[in-house]
């Protein structure tokens, strides 16, 4: 690599105040950001100045496509940057939570990111018809949803893998959905890859406190996993954006009568009245009215 000018590379791996970034040659550098504040991710393209052999410091963001992150009252977190789709995996045990996947739904359609919903477990029987069924309320031709079981390698990569070919995919859950062994069965070498690059680069063990960027297998794609989440908030988004999360509103938010309706409690409110005839279920229309109001008490900006 040419030491005497910045170049060019991609983070593949987020490790709190540093980062693993991969350049061209495959080569990876251990990355820190110039200055105490970092607001890189992974996915991101960034200008490197290489220092010694395997170090370097970060100068420069490349412009984004796009950045998935969520935020709340403490903190802001990043899932990743220039992600073509999201991959929202659940489980029907431990439960999933409709109001997460919900949130993550609403991210992803603030920021027009393609997503699916990948319903794992599916040896558990009747607990997964169940699961399957609370779900047909989300499943739109925008966001599908795919049964996978994670316990039989093949058939999660003959499911997901015309789904994510040649795309960055985002892996993303609640705690112990599966996630880990859908990312092996995707990327066998995945465990591999992780023990080499955190010897090399002297960041310990992975854990699931890191976001990390793997190759599909023969170069079809890429696959992002991030740790798991128990909280998901959205104070970055304006009341629009929450709405544009919930597509079910769209024909229903043209029949208001007043061009502000915040659908809560406004006379001639086309979303109310939808509520009402059953056309969009109380329980999405209550996820709705939650965001609002955490976002009207505590903004951020």
């Amino acid at each position: 690599m040419d030491k005497r000018m910045p170049l060019q590379g991609r983070i593949v791996a987020a490790h709190g105040r540093h980062y693993t970034v991969e350049m061209p040659d495959g080569a990876l550098l251990k990355c820190f950001p110039r200055g105490k504040k970092s607001e890189a991710a992974v996915g991101d393209k960034v200008e490197v100045a290489v220092h010694g052999n395997d170090e370097g410091v970060i100068h420069r963001i490349l412009a984004r496509r796009n950045l998935l992150y969520r935020s709340d009252d403490m903190r802001v977190k990043q899932f990743a940057a220039n992600v073509d789709q999201l991959l929202i995996v659940i489980a029907p045990e431990p439960p999933f939570s409709d109001d997460l996947l919900g949130r993550a739904l609403v991210a992803a359609r603030a920021i027009d990111l393609k997503a699916t919903i990948v319903l794992n477990k599916a040896d558990l029987g009747d607990v997964f018809e169940q699961a399957r069924a609370r779900l047909q309320a989300l499943e739109t031709a925008d966001t599908p949803v795919v049964s996978v079981s994670a316990l039989s390698p093949q058939n999660t990569r003959d499911t997901l893998m015309p789904l994510i070919a040649h795309q960055c995919s985002l892996l993303l859950g609640q705690s112990a959905m599966g996630k880990s062994t859908l990312l092996n069965a995707l990327v066998p070498d995945a465990r591999a890859a992780t023990q080499a690059h955190s010897q090399a680069l002297g960041a310990g063990r992975h854990t699931t406190t890191s976001t990390r960027l793997y190759h599909l297998p023969d170069g079809q794609g890429d696959l992002i996993d991030s740790p798991g989440f128990q909280a998901f908030g959205l104070l970055h988004l304006e009341r629009e954006d929450i709405v544009r999360g919930f597509p079910e509103f769209e024909q229903a938010v043209r029949e208001c009568r007043f061009y502000n309706c915040s659908h809560r409690h406004e006379p001639g409110c086309g979303v109310l009245a939808a509520v009402e005839r059953g056309e969009i279920s109380p329980e999405r229309h209550a996820l709705y009215m939650r965001i609002l109001s955490e976002n009207e008490g505590q903004r951020r900006y």
